[in-house]
């Protein structure tokens, strides 16, 4: 069974009631909610402000650290609300990572909407990428899944359509050849959020943006990973919207956007592959999947 990464720590109430108590104590009464385990965060609602996010295993614990270091700086620069740290967790003996408290944001994650009423995130999401996307220092963290050369992606994607569980594999293949063979991105690296998928935009009950979430895979390189957002988040209609926000601020050349249908395709492959245990992130790739075959 393909199942999402284990957790290598027992990340439980009594865990971060020991955190609290001994670094922020001013907090550690605040009554205590699970609200996810993902790939590589627990989330837990502390009181009815703040949430506390903590690695679940090794590879994660760099991207707590990145989200630390830069996210400051990014919240600073977009218009869009993100979850700035504004408490800082260390390593206990109990504990061996680095965590954080961020604000609470009210809302629903995109991907509880029908697809064909994610439209009018189209122009605030162009508008985020548009004010993230600028040129990065050489510090900026390093991602090796994301921001790089599609082609070094190959492997893992081809294991995935060779599987058998990927649906339509012979015309994903066609739409990964030509994404990998585009024209490499060869500017300045820029920000990236790396991982736009509808789970990481909250919206309101409005159905507007109200916040972009999960900053782990924050790193620096080619635009077209984020700008994959046209296939993970929209249906054609939509996608036409983004497309056009996107060009109304800035030149986007077809390459870059074939090379985001492919980063699109990378997310959708893996999720269909690697979420037995979680049957709402195989659909996910699957509406991925068929948004990437309408075009």
């Amino acid at each position: 069974m393909a199942r999402s990464p284990a957790a290598e720590v027992d990340i439980s109430p009594e865990l971060i009631r020991r955190l609290l108590r001994a670094q922020h104590p001013e907090l550690a009464d605040l009554p205590l909610t699970l609200v996810a385990h993902g790939w590589d965060n627990a989330m837990y609602r502390l009181g009815e402000q703040l949430v506390v996010r903590l690695p679940r295993r090794q590879l994660a614990a760099a991207l707590i650290e990145n989200e630390q270091r830069w996210l400051p700086e990014i919240a600073d620069r977009v218009d869009v609300a993100v979850p700035r740290p504004i408490y800082f967790g260390r390593p206990t003996v109990d504990f061996p990572w680095h965590w954080s408290i961020a604000r609470w944001f009210d809302g629903a994650a995109a991907s509880t909407l029908p697809i064909d009423k994610r439209g009018r995130l189209a122009s605030p999401l162009a508008t985020f990428l548009t004010q993230l996307h600028t040129a990065a220092p050489a510090d900026a963290p390093v991602n090796n899944f994301r921001g790089i050369p599609l082609e070094r992606r190959h492997r893992d994607v081809r294991s995935r359509l060779n599987s058998g569980i990927v649906p339509h594999a012979d015309a994903v293949s066609r739409i990964w050849d030509d994404a990998r063979t585009a024209p490499l991105w060869e500017r300045p690296r820029v920000w990236l959020h790396g991982d736009l998928h509808p789970s990481n935009l909250l919206v309101d009950s409005n159905g507007d943006l109200a916040a972009v979430l999960d900053f782990g895979d924050i790193t620096a390189g080619d635009p077209a990973t984020d700008l994959a957002a046209a296939w993970l988040v929209f249906d054609p209609a939509g996608r036409d919207r983004f497309h056009s926000a996107v060009a109304e601020a800035r030149d986007v050349s077809d390459a870059t956007w074939r090379r985001a249908r492919g980063w699109a395709l990378v997310l959708a492959t893996a999720l269909v592959t690697t979420s037995d245990d979680s049957p709402s992130h195989r659909r996910m790739g699957e509406q991925i999947i068929d948004q990437l075959l309408l075009d």
